[in-house]
């Protein structure tokens, strides 16, 4: 019997070892990707230079774009709204772009949009040609100072990888798989915004770019104010159907009031969405410097400021009559007349 429970036991003891064995080659499944080949970055320089992408989120102009890495975003959240406030807007979600440069450096691919954030110029534009009556310069149509650029930065060097594989990594910031801008743009905003522009409704709380995806450019539009508050009315319908006032105050929907056929009014003022808004920071007022330049002689006071010092120095006495003559000067050739004597005196 008990040979029976050996021959029994010793598969199972056997396999359990076996399972529990660890990985006689660990490094074979953890050894990094490749370089990526000079081959591959041919590639996908043609695959994805000029083509045409919709925008997932803001780009700031001036020099300064965007860094993706490990799918975060940099700078985002406030700094973005600082840097698109101060500088404005390149493009924004929805909006159609064509990706006009790719650079591929040591440890990041450097992404071009619309012509990059410099205006590049091309040898045959610094060529003149003068003619009879005036002279032509070449120009560039292509040449646009409004794009921006966003930068896919690895860890350590660019691996090797295929272009699904890139367009995967690009996701937050480009759509290569939308068919118009209304699909691209509803990938970025809010689930509750998203259904509401699906069935054509405002919500108080949506900006005008959100409305107007929704139901479409206003055909009558009111300007009004209210005291200090300027507001603008949208007017969408025509009696005998619904017509719905859509109030902005600014960028943003204070007011839905909605006329019914049958002659109900219904108004929503409560805020139904929150969306983030670029905010300027107020200036703090600056000191000022306290060797600031001035055009004022040393102590010199201001025609109407008060003097900087209260003490006052002696004055030095008039004499009464005439200066004392040096015995030792020479006299004068002439002699002063009466009146300057008295003038003297005085």
């Amino acid at each position: 019997m008990k040979r029976c429970y050996l021959a029994v036991l010793l598969p199972l003891l056997l396999s359990v070892a076996s399972a529990s064995a660890p990985d006689q080659n660990p490094a074979e499944k953890s050894s990094p990707p490749p370089r990526m080949s000079t081959h591959t970055r041919m590639e996908m320089i043609r695959a994805f230079e000029a083509n045409l992408v919709y925008i997932r989120t803001q780009f700031p102009m001036g020099k300064k774009g965007l860094t993706l890495k490990n799918g975060t975003l940099s700078p985002s959240g406030m700094d973005l709204q600082r840097l698109i406030v101060t500088w404005g807007p390149s493009v924004k979600p929805g909006d159609q772009a064509s990706i006009t440069s790719i650079a591929i450096k040591n440890d990041l691919i450097h992404f071009e949009i619309n012509g990059g954030p410099v205006k590049k110029h091309k040898w045959y534009q610094n060529i003149e040609i003068d003619g009879a009556n005036a002279s032509i310069t070449p120009s560039d149509a292509n040449a646009n100072p409004r794009g921006s650029y966003v930068d896919l930065v690895f860890d350590h060097y660019v691996p090797e990888m295929d272009a699904s594989q890139l367009k995967s990594l690009l996701r937050p910031v480009f759509d290569f798989d939308s068919k118009s801008a209304v699909e691209a743009y509803l990938e970025t905003v809010p689930p509750k915004v998203k259904e509401a522009i699906k069935n054509h409704q405002v919500l108080v709380g949506m900006n005008r770019e959100m409305v107007i995806y929704s139901r479409g450019r206003a055909p009558k539009k009111i300007r009004e104010k209210t005291g200090e508050t300027e507001y603008e009315d949208w007017i969408y319908g025509e009696p005998p159907q619904d017509v719905d006032f859509v109030r902005f105050i600014g960028d943003e929907v204070t007011r839905v009031e909605t006329m019914k056929v049958t002659g109900e009014k219904i108004v929503r003022v409560e805020k139904e969405v929150e969306i983030n808004r670029p905010t300027v920071a107020a200036a703090s007022p600056t000191a000022q410097p306290v060797h600031a330049p001035s055009l004022r002689r040393p102590g010199e006071d201001l025609p109407n400021a008060p003097p900087t010092s209260t003490s006052t120095s002696p004055v030095p006495p008039v004499p009464d009559g005439p200066p004392p003559i040096d015995p030792g000067s020479k006299s004068p050739d002439f002699m002063p007349s009466e009146i300057a004597q008295a003038n003297l005196a005085r």
